[in-house]
């Protein structure tokens, strides 16, 4: 079964997210944007989520984990809760 291990960093609007991903693409480290700015929980880890399988996280969020290039941020990424920068960080298929 496939599964996944992704950080992000969830904020409450579309222009924040490109404002983060813009400093991504300038040098900044993702965990340390994650800690200052990320509204989930798991910003405290630089927004770790750990692993998981397909189903296991909302279809927007899956669809981009499991399809996306390991290693590249993905986003904005529209769910219930927000906006997200996405990073894959390994898959196994």
């Amino acid at each position: 079964m496939p599964s996944a291990t992704a950080r992000h960093i969830l904020v409450d609007s579309e222009e924040k997210c490109n404002e983060l991903k813009a400093q991504i693409a300038d040098g900044a480290e993702f965990a340390e944007l994650a800690k200052q700015h990320s509204s989930c929980p798991s910003g405290n880890s630089g927004g770790d989520l750990g692993s998981f399988g397909p189903g296991m996280m909302v279809p927007e969020f899956d669809k981009v984990v499991f399809s996306a290039e390991v290693g590249s941020v993905q986003g904005p990424v529209k769910t219930q809760f927000g906006y997200h920068l996405l990073e894959v960080t390994s898959r196994e298929d």
